[in-house]
This record gives structure tokens, sequence and C-alpha cells, in this order.
């Protein structure tokens, strides 16, 4: 008798979450061990209702589709789950009779599988639970990068520059780009390849260097001076040197994580009360995360990737782990995967290293060696005609 797969996905999408998705269900269909294929609609709310999609009959070709497309075919959720709710996440694995569980997620989505995994051997529940990493904001630990953030990291660098570009080319006001990054400022720091391609002045500010914002204006003021234009990038978490966000809704999301927001305007609305600089503020949200058109190729075959591995580990009954990613990025890029134990990814933060950020504004090299081949290469060189 065939096994019986359940797979959700938890957070926010990436433009490469389907992939894993397709990894999963294309390796249980190639396996010849997999009976039923289920998914939860949206996510830990679904599993907690039972209400799960059958995904062992759909047509091939609509399973290939998952490569380009956006958001969360399935449904995702932001429901941290509570103790109260484990012995039903238990029943309706039980109710179904799932053999493997497989979570995509990021840093509460790996909680939850361990929390599961943990549950299910006390209880004698024949499980295999393997995480599935998922983040654009590249905040696991462990695994050297983070499906979904190679593409991010690309539409952030690549619409920066296109700011920039437009900034340098009619330099009457500072533009000011918000990018996604509560905590970890991983997207926002590949805006800093603007001034790698472009002419125009570009300062970068993450959330894991505090901003003195007198400090912070006087540097814009100063690069703005010198008429070459201006782009400053900040994630929306970015923080003052009280450790509070700049911005903050003043709102908290399902997993009880402070919703950040509005970094951008409040930046450029200082901008035009206390340095009578023009200011423009701009925040792509959620086209950050979700763009097919600027997916990295490599990301998008990595998310492919760990798919199928955690698909095979599960048939391998290996139980508790998370796919992560290994990297090689000399003399050229190659990645390989292993199984991390969930106890050691499980709500642990990764955090942008602090001596890759000079004089809280500016990105160094060693960022760019270890982002740009995840972000798949081939940028625009675009004509300099002033410089």
């Amino acid at each position: 008798m065939g096994k019986k797969i359940l797979v959700a996905h938890g957070g926010g999408p990436t433009a490469v979450i389907n992939c894993s998705l397709q990894g999963v269900v294309e390796a249980a269909r190639a396996s010849g061990k997999v009976d039923k294929i289920y998914a939860a609609r949206f996510g830990a709310e679904g599993i907690l209702k039972g209400d799960l999609l059958d995904l062992t009959n759909v047509p091939a070709e609509t399973i290939a589709k998952l490569r380009h497309t956006p958001a969360s075919a399935i449904g995702s959720c932001r429901r941290k789950l509570s103790e109260a709710d484990y012995p039903t996440v238990l029943e309706t694995l039980k109710r179904f009779e799932i053999d493997c569980f497989f979570y995509n997620g990021g840093n509460d989505s790996m909680d939850t599988c361990h929390k599961v995994n943990e549950l299910a051997k006390k209880e004698g529940l024949d499980l295999r639970v393997i995480g599935i990493p998922k983040t654009m904001d590249n905040d696991l630990d462990i695994t050297d990068h983070c499906p979904g953030f190679g593409s991010a990291a690309r539409y952030a660098a690549l619409s920066a520059a296109e700011l920039a570009l437009d900034a340098s080319g009619l330099p009457i006001h500072v533009v000011v780009l918000e990018l996604m990054g509560r905590n970890a400022g991983w997207v926002t720091a590949a805006a800093a390849m603007a001034a790698r391609l472009t002419d125009c002045e570009v300062l970068t500010y993450l959330p894991e260097t505090p901003v003195d914002e007198d400090k912070m204006l006087a540097g814009i003021e100063r690069h703005y001076a010198k008429g070459r234009g201006l782009l400053v990038a900040v994630s929306e978490g970015v923080r003052g040197l009280d450790g509070k966000p700049l911005a903050d809704t003043g709102m908290v999301d399902g997993f009880g994580h402070t919703i950040p927001g509005g970094a951008a305007q409040h930046v450029a609305d200082q901008i035009i009360q206390k340095l009578g600089i023009k200011s423009r503020a701009e925040k792509p949200g959620l086209l950050g995360r979700a763009s097919i058109p600027y997916v990295s190729i490599p990301d998008r075959e990595e998310a492919y990737a760990v798919g199928k591995f955690a698909l095979e580990a599960a048939l391998r009954d290996e139980s508790g782990y998370m796919a992560a990613i290994a990297a090689e990025r000399s003399p050229v890029y190659r990645s390989s995967l292993f199984l991390a134990p969930l106890a050691d990814v499980a709500n642990v933060e990764k955090k942008f290293p602090v001596e890759w950020i000079v004089d809280g504004n500016q990105i160094a090299e060693p960022f760019f060696q270890y982002a740009l081949p995840l972000m798949g290469g081939d940028f625009p060189e675009y004509a300099l005609l002033r410089k």
C-alpha cells in the first residue's frame, strides 16, 4: 500500500514557492510509492479544519504550470499554532492517514514542523515530517540561503536600478525606496546593486544597524548636493537609536510579529520638512516577492530541488529535518542539499552580517559575492551618457 502525503504552505508566499510544491508532487508521482497527495487549503488553517485539497489526479500539465505561478497556489496563512491546536492537527493527520507531512515556510513554520514531529513521536504516530525552506527574507539559519530570496533580491536590485536612473535623469528630488525586511535586511541590501549599475548616488539602511536620523539626513543632504541624483533604500523594519521602527502600523500579524510599514514615507517626509528637498516614497510591497518576470532562474530551480529532496528524504524514513542548501561560489556557483535538524532551525533568525554594512549606509563587496549567483546574473548594461 502506497504512502499518503500532505504538504502545506505557511507565511508570506514567494515567486517560487509553488516550484517547491511542484517538486514534491512530481517526485511523489515518480517514486511509485505514493498513493495520495494532499495539500492543506490555506496552510495551518486548512489542517485545523480538515480542509485538504486532493492533488493526486491533477493533470501533469497543470502541475507543470506551478513553475511560473506566483503566490501560493494552495493558499497560505499567518497562523501561529498554539499548544491547544496541536491535538487537532494530529487528529487531521490521523483521519486522512497521512504518512509524510511537509511544511513549506520560514522560522515559524519550521517551529510548527518541529513540534508536530515531536508530538507525533510522543503519541506513537508513524509520521515523517520534513520542513521545506521558504522565505524571501533569507533569515533561516543553517541553510546557506532560502528559496525565494534570490528572486526577491533580483527584483530589488533591478527596481532600485530603474529608480536610480530616473532619480539621476531628473535629479530634482530624493527617491526613497522601501523594501520588505522586518528584522533582516537581506533583500534591501540587494538594492545597493543600483550603485554598480547606474551613476546615481545610493544609500542603504537595514534593520541590523540602528539609524541616527540626524546623521542620516545630513548624509542625504551631502549626497544629494553632488547633483547626480540620490536613491535611498530602506528596509520596512529600519530602526532608530531607540530600537523602535522608524514607522510602525501599530498592528501585529498572525504570528504575533509587529507589522512594519511606512518607513519610506517617513524618511521622505523628514527630507521635505527638515532639508527642504523634494522627495518621493516608493514601495513595491507584494510585487517585490511575487514577480514572475523578475524571477531568478537559480532560485526557481533550487526551490524545485528542495521540494523534491524533502519528498525523497521522507520516503527514506527521515523525519525531523529541514531540507537545506549548501553552496560553493568559487570557481563557479554550485549548490547541494542536506538535512538540517528542525530543532536547530526553528525560531532562529539569521540576520544580515553587520560587518557587511559600511558607514551605516553602504553594502560591502562580500554581500555581492554571496548574493549575485542567487540573483541569476544577466544584469543589464545601461547607457550612462552623462557619466
